[in-house]
């Protein structure tokens, strides 16, 4: 490891310079050129998230540690920090179209998006439980404001509300579980508390963990922490639950691989335990309490609860072949999600949103090529060969056999089949139903986004070499 204390050694920090900056400079932007500058300002933001990804070029390569190990700088951590930039990015293009027909053009929309942003960076580069603790709050707290930004809306303000509470509850049992594994190690950082539970662990470093766990579980949505899910993203804007549903997503599973491989390598039996279990939760309710949903939204949470469960499955396998697994399914997970979302922001009847799946009925004659879209998204979400969704299960599950875990990996695929049936029931209403009142024309950014997230689903299979071969890299630096 290579300690940088010269200040050209911190250019492993660019991106998230670029970030904290151009936040600053989108809120004065906003601020000297009034709400009308909303669409600008909001446009200008994703040139910033875009530049962030390209100040990634600049991050030097190997295993790098600023800060006295608080950020750590790897293979890991650039693979994901990019997988949240362009889901990033995704969730504000959906917005752009979203805000000018809502009127709602406020320029501190696009910086919030920045800000979570830069707090998700943080979490993913995290290399201790202080800094674990900043990046996760700095991430949420954009969160909770932007679920409630639709202030002509009670379910929006609904939302925020119960999202907030709910998300300080389980900051509050992160942190109580930190200090217990500070208490019990005596130190902070990843590095320490593997050398401190080297020889196994005690019974009060096992509850920490546990509430560490908690915090973690809440942030990607997994049983029994997934109370918020349906609610908030039924009541969010339908772009912010896009978001929710995406990024913050690949930034918790990113520090809860980090924490569990790096920081207890000498506890995995305990902690995988824990995984296991809430895996077989997650995947269970996410399949089977999604399929009496009438609404798109609250179906995407409970589908999206389930696809956690399938990313932890490869996190139980405790190996690099099971981390290479879970980087590949939030790869193809954010492609995937950014796709459905892209249709679901586009169901508008003279420009009034419509959320439920009936509204959906007949899509293959209005909307013939959206309709095809939407229904090869499905497919994949279902796991159906050769789309990209079949091989993000394949991989996780194949790392589950390979450590031994028959019983996660036979759960998983029964979970998958029952799962399929809602998937398919949408499709079913696209091309079976009668038709109803043709949707309004789909905006081109949305258009570019559902094009952009189909076309990666489906040809996947033809040249899956480059995801796999960083996941690949990225999994093998954290051993």
């Amino acid at each position: 490891m290579n300690e940088l204390t010269h200040w050209s050694g911190y250019l492993p920090v660019l991106p998230e310079v670029v970030l904290a900056l151009g936040a600053m400079l989108m809120l004065m932007a906003g601020v000297m050129f009034g709400e009308r500058s909303g669409r600008l300002v909001n446009s200008w933001c994703v040139l910033v998230l875009v530049a962030a990804g390209a100040a990634m070029h600049w991050v030097p390569a190997g295993h790098l540690s600023l800060f006295n190990g608080s950020f750590i700088v790897d293979d890991f951590s650039r693979f994901l920090q990019i997988l949240t930039l362009i889901g990033s990015a995704g969730a504000l293009l959906l917005s752009l179209d979203w805000l000018s027909i809502e009127k709602q053009q406020r320029f501190e929309y696009g910086a919030l998006f920045i800000l979570s942003t830069l707090g998700m960076m943080m979490l993913i580069a995290a290399g201790d439980l202080i800094a674990l603790y900043l990046g996760l709050e700095l991430m949420s707290l954009a969160l909770y404001v932007v679920a409630a930004s639709d202030r002509e809306n009670i379910k929006s303000t609904e939302a925020g509300l119960k999202y907030f509470v709910l998300g300080a509850l389980s900051s509050g049992m992160l942190l109580y579980g930190a200090s217990l594994i500070y208490g019990f190690t005596g130190t902070v950082s990843f590095v320490g508390i593997a050398k401190a539970t080297h020889a196994g662990a005690s019974i009060g470093l096992v509850f920490g963990l546990v509430f560490l766990f908690v915090g973690f579980c809440f942030k990607i949505s997994a049983v029994p922490f997934h109370m918020w899910t349906p609610d908030v993203y039924e009541g969010a804007p339908t772009p912010v639950t896009a978001f929710f549903a995406s990024a913050p997503k690949v930034a918790a599973m990113a520090i809860f691989v980090r924490a569990t491989i790096t920081a207890f390598p000498g506890i995995t039996h305990e902690w995988q335990q824990i995984v296991v279990f809430v895996s077989i939760l997650s995947m269970a309710l996410g399949s089977f309490a999604a399929i009496g949903q009438k609404n798109i939204k609250r179906l995407m949470a409970y589908s999206s609860i389930g696809h956690m469960g399938f990313a932890l499955v490869g996190l139980a396998a405790a190996s690099p072949e099971g981390v290479q697994g879970v980087l590949v399914y939030m790869a193809i997970y954010v492609a995937m999600t950014l796709g459905t979302f892209a249709v679901i922001v586009a169901m508008r009847r003279q420009g009034v949103a419509v959320e439920q799946i009936s509204d959906l009925a007949g899509l293959a004659r209005t909307h013939p090529t959206m309709a095809f879209f939407f229904a090869m998204l499905m497919f994949s979400l279902a796991g159906i060969p050769p789309l990209a969704g079949f091989f993000a299960k394949f991989y996780v599950f194949l790392a589950a056999i390979n450590a031994g875990l028959y019983v996660l990996a036979v759960i998983g695929v029964l979970a998958s089949v029952v799962g399929a049936y809602y998937y398919l029931m949408i499709v079913k209403t696209m091309y079976f139903d009668d038709p109803k009142a043709s949707f309004d024309a789909m905006p081109g950014l949305l258009r570019l986004v559902l094009v952009v997230s189909g076309v990666v689903n489906l040809l996947f299979f033809a040249w899956p070499a480059p995801i796999i071969g960083a996941a690949s890299a990225a999994a093998k630096s954290l051993f």
